[in-house]
């Protein structure tokens, strides 16, 4: 056995320029299928930790899974905000614990804007039921105070004292700041890895006050109210965008959706976290399924290669696997020793497909948390995902172990005569 290892490598070693094209197409299949695994994974973990402890999202009717977007990933836009009345009577409703407003809209430099209480700070749950810390400074105060995401401070290089102009909207449109009302940064808050991160955080009254001359989405013409002045004037919201509620008891929680539902002043829809990212997964199901197979397909086609490229081989190997039968090599060594290199192969390109996972993730994960607000655990597989990597991986082996078995099975039918005749 240990000389038909020897002959596979020096074999191996003579034909390294076309083995080694044929190992780089395994390897860039290996880090296709595990790179998909992984970013689902961790994809469905980033969403399903962006909060906990929540039992109900309520906003105006929509569907739960764009009301979750919206509310809680700050994807996409709001079709209907809900009357801040109606946010006031469920909070004082005898199951609610807690309740935490949010009003959306305007942005900063790409970055959404999130008008909120400080109720924010002291309910808000993330990942196992974390609680939000401030990195640098306290929650905001004053009616212009800022408190800002982890990630905006690290990309605009913000500090404390900082003057911020917001613009109106989610794009931040020419003509559409705010900037006769600049807020300050008074906090920044420790990274989470959720979009809490991605978020300029100021209060509710602070996001009434800098609309005070607005309407219709526009600037009042002629008309201007000094930040010092703001204060003169109600800064009670008209509307919000989703509320947030935690129950004294979970079991209320069906209840409390029917009520919503059935109110006569305005029926709104209370959302369960879980069961609108269920649904959520559900519609990005099938284009999960399409990258795994575009990532089965790319592994097939680099395992074809490999057969392809011990086959080419052969005729050129027939005088070599003739005296090799000549000096007493059976028939069965011979199909071991071109499945012994198939397989090394496969296990080389396995090997280099992970590290060049690994590599990929260590330098893109800055850059994709930064971007998409993903968290990503690089190659750290721990219990059922790590039962799901040696399957992956398991599946792959088999394949090119079969891939193998093809030029093996040719090589063993070679007689020592049709390898030493001339051919005519």
């Amino acid at each position: 056995m240990n000389y038909l290892i020897a002959l596979a490598v020096r074999s191996a070693w003579n034909r390294r320029y076309t083995l080694s094209f044929t190992l780089l197409s395994i390897a860039l299949a290996t880090s296709l299928l595990v790179g998909v695994e992984r970013l689902r994974h961790d994809v469905r973990e980033s969403f399903s930790q962006s909060v906990s402890g929540t039992d109900l999202v309520v906003g105006a009717r929509a569907s739960p899974v764009q009301l979750m977007l919206y509310a809680v990933f700050r994807i996409g836009e709001a079709t209907q905000n809900m009357r801040w009345t109606s946010a006031q009577k469920l909070a004082h409703h005898p199951a609610v614990a807690w309740n935490i407003p949010l009003s959306l809209g305007d942005s900063h430099h790409g970055f959404p804007v999130l008008g909120t209480s400080l109720d924010y700070f002291t309910y808000f749950r993330f990942g196992d039921r974390q609680p939000l810390r401030m990195q640098a400074g306290k929650p905001f105060a004053g009616v212009f105070d800022a408190v800002l995401g982890a990630e905006v401070a690290r990309k605009l290089a913000y500090q404390l004292g900082q003057k911020i102009v917001l613009a109106h909207g989610s794009v931040a449109l020419e003509g559409a700041a705010h900037s006769d009302k600049p807020f300050f940064v008074v906090g920044i808050l420790a990274p989470t890895g959720t979009p809490v991160d991605r978020t300029v955080h100021i209060s509710l009254t602070g996001m009434e006050a800098i609309h005070l001359d607005w309407q219709g989405g526009a600037p009042v013409p002629g008309f201007s109210i000094p930040p010092e002045l703001v204060k003169k004037f109600d800064l009670t919201p008209k509307t919000i965008t989703a509320q947030l509620i935690g129950l004294k008891q979970r079991g209320d929680v069906f209840a409390m959706q029917r009520a919503m539902a059935n109110d006569v002043d305005e029926p709104l829809m209370g959302v369960m976290p879980g069961v609108a990212l269920d649904q959520l997964w559900e519609v990005v199901g099938q284009g999960e399924k399409a990258l795994l197979l575009v990532s089965w397909m790319v592994a097939l086609v680099g395992l074809g290669g490999l057969v392809a490229v011990i086959l080419a081989s052969l005729d050129a190997r027939r005088r070599e696997l003739a005296i090799l039968r000549s000096v007493g090599a059976r028939p069965r060594e011979l199909l071991l020793l071109l499945a012994l290199e198939g397989v090394s192969v496969t296990v080389g390109g396995m090997v280099a497909g992970l590290a060049l996972l690994a590599a990929l993730l260590f330098f893109g994960t800055p850059w994709i948390e930064a971007r998409y607000g993903i968290s990503l655990n690089g190659l750290c597989f721990s219990g059922d995902d790590l039962v799901s990597l040696a399957t992956l991986l398991g599946w792959i082996l088999l394949a090119g172990s079969v891939a193998s078995l093809l030029p093996g099975l040719r090589a063993y039918r070679l007689s020592l005569i049709d390898g030493l005749s001339p051919r005519t």
